[in-house]
């Protein structure tokens, strides 16, 4: 896949992921958070696999492939998500929001410090100028940041926890396929996940008898395509261009969980929030490098001719 497929690939998963978060709002309002979470990512993980055995790309790991899925299940499946689900709870949307587009640049540190690679200018300012446009898109919609709380610290730990999950993603890509490497980690993540549901939600097996056939096409919108497929794709995109150059493109996903709530669940949109995508939108095209791709190969032709 070449540069700009995997870029417009890229855009369509933050789409769905945007519109993911209003799914997990409804799903986490009818049964009990961490229990919904395992049995979520259990089943992408299964969706995953059957996927892949179709295409007879299913192996079993080999060596060192098990710490880079067992690190990656830790920290990209277990630590991301039960950090953000007790993080949120306790801080507010404009805290958690800021604290979370903290990703592309934590994980542009991580890149440069474990994988010894160096941004370019353009890069750096595409990763900052995606960094202010996701404060300000928050902030507009909130009206500003409120005191720090145990929450801010656990929604951090989630997006920590997050980003050193794509420089093992980026290891292993060398010798795993991410799309197999995708499907372990979403199973061991969810077993784990579900142990953990099983001490802090006795009750949480129980609340699964309460949905509704709506609630559960829901369920499957987010298991199948945005957790399974996004997934699978998302870290693909992670061995063919880059920890960093990837993650840039979250700044999208909180634009896009905003145009979700407003349709699915009737929250406002403000004028504020589409200033906010005007610097979102650069910072993309910067931070990824396909500004610089693009200006590359208009010099070549140029030269060409």
């Amino acid at each position: 896949m070449n540069s700009p497929r995997i870029y417009l690939s890229l855009t369509v998963i933050m789409l769905i992921w945007g519109i993911n978060v209003s799914v997990i709002k409804l799903l986490v309002g009818h049964f009990m958070p961490v229990t919904i979470t395992a049995l979520r990512i259990f089943t992408a993980a299964i969706t995953v696999f059957l996927t892949l055995g179709l295409l007879g790309k299913v192996r079993m790991p080999r060596g060192k492939e098990w710490l880079y899925i067992i690190g990656g299940a830790l920290l990209s499946v277990v630590g991301h998500h039960y950090y953000l689900s007790e993080g949120l709870s306790k801080t507010t949307a404009a805290n958690g929001g800021l604290i979370l587009g903290l990703g592309p640049l934590l994980t542009a540190i991580f890149s440069m410090v474990l994988l010894k690679q160096r941004p370019t200018k353009a890069r750096l300012l595409g990763f900052l100028l995606g960094a202010f446009g996701v404060s300000f898109t928050v902030l507009a919609g909130s009206g500003g940041i409120h005191h720090g709380s145990i929450g801010d610290i656990e929604v951090f730990l989630s997006i920590l926890s997050q980003a050193l999950s794509f420089i093992i993603i980026k290891k292993a890509a060398e010798s795993l396929d991410p799309k197999l490497l995708t499907g372990y980690m979403l199973l061991i993540g969810s077993l784990l996940l579900f142990l953990i549901s099983l001490q802090k939600e006795p009750g949480g097996l129980a609340s699964l008898t309460g949905g509704t056939p709506a609630i559960w096409a829901a369920f499957l919108f987010s298991a199948v395509l945005a957790t399974a497929l996004g997934h699978m794709l998302y870290n693909r995109s992670i061995g063919q261009i880059g920890a960093a150059e990837t993650a840039i493109f979250l700044n999208l996903n909180t634009f896009f969980s905003l145009i979700g709530a407003a349709l699915f669940l009737g929250e406002a949109l403000l004028p504020a929030h589409f200033i906010g995508l005007l610097f979102i939108v650069p910072g993309v095209l910067l931070g990824s490098g396909s500004m610089e791709e693009l200006i590359l190969r208009r010099r070549r032709k140029l030269q060409q001719r």
